[in-house]
């Protein structure tokens, strides 16, 4: 005897017709959930490359304004840089006197470019006469790295009077309206005289021992 294929046991008053419209009013719920979600999906996409976008053009402008910072910084610098040397320059032959020097000049940016032996640098302020020179180093805010390239330029100086024969001795100093308690230290201890502000006047400060020559 053939088995006999039943029907589901549905519940009663609950047809065959009212499940398959429920399960296919579940699957048209399911593709508009589908639907909402690709494009929700697609608006995030959106949101997000507009975002990165913004974000890139933000970083843009920043460094840009932070370009144009660094260009106004510099010039405010140098302008700074000028007014020091221009208060020290008028007064420093007259100040060094008091330390036994007669410099009769006060050369304010000297340049010294010698291609054939390589040597290029520029002094601040350069003082001078027969036997002496001093060369300053003149810095707004004065750290130890300016102190450095003083006596790296002092190091130029000497090579290049050598190859001149010019035995005149060389001294350093330094001055800075923005000067910390340590690089005031290293600077008297590296063989300096420290020029500093007090006011409309400058002081002059002997470095700690001997100043050194070059």
């Amino acid at each position: 005897m053939a088995d006999v294929q039943t029907l589901p046991d549905y519940p009663r008053g609950i047809t065959f017709e009212h499940v398959w419209a429920c399960l296919m009013e579940d699957r048209e719920r399911l593709k508009e959930t589908e639907r909402i979600l690709r494009e929700s999906q697609k608006e995030t996409a959106q949101i997000v490359k507009e975002v990165s976008e913004g974000l890139k053009k933000t970083k843009k402008r920043q460094e840009k304004d932070a370009l144009e910072f660094n260009k106004r910084l510099g010039a405010l610098t140098n302008l700074f840089g000028d007014v020091t040397e221009a208060m020290i320059a008028p007064k420093i032959c007259e100040k060094f006197e008091e330390f036994g020097f007669i410099f009769p000049r006060a050369n304010p940016n000297v340049r010294i470019n010698d291609r054939v032996n390589n040597i290029s640098f520029e002094v601040d302020i350069l003082l001078e006469n027969g036997d002496k020179a001093m060369l300053l180093e003149v810095k707004t805010k004065l750290t130890a790295e300016r102190v450095n390239k003083n006596i790296e330029k002092l190091e130029k100086m000497r090579k290049y009077a050598d190859l001149r024969g010019d035995k005149r001795i060389f001294l350093g100093a330094v001055a800075g309206i923005v000067v910390t308690d340590e690089v005031r230290a290293y600077a008297l201890n590296q063989g300096f005289y420290f020029i500093e502000y007090s006011g409309e006047n400058f002081y002059i400060t002997p470095p700690n021992g001997k100043p050194k020559e070059w």
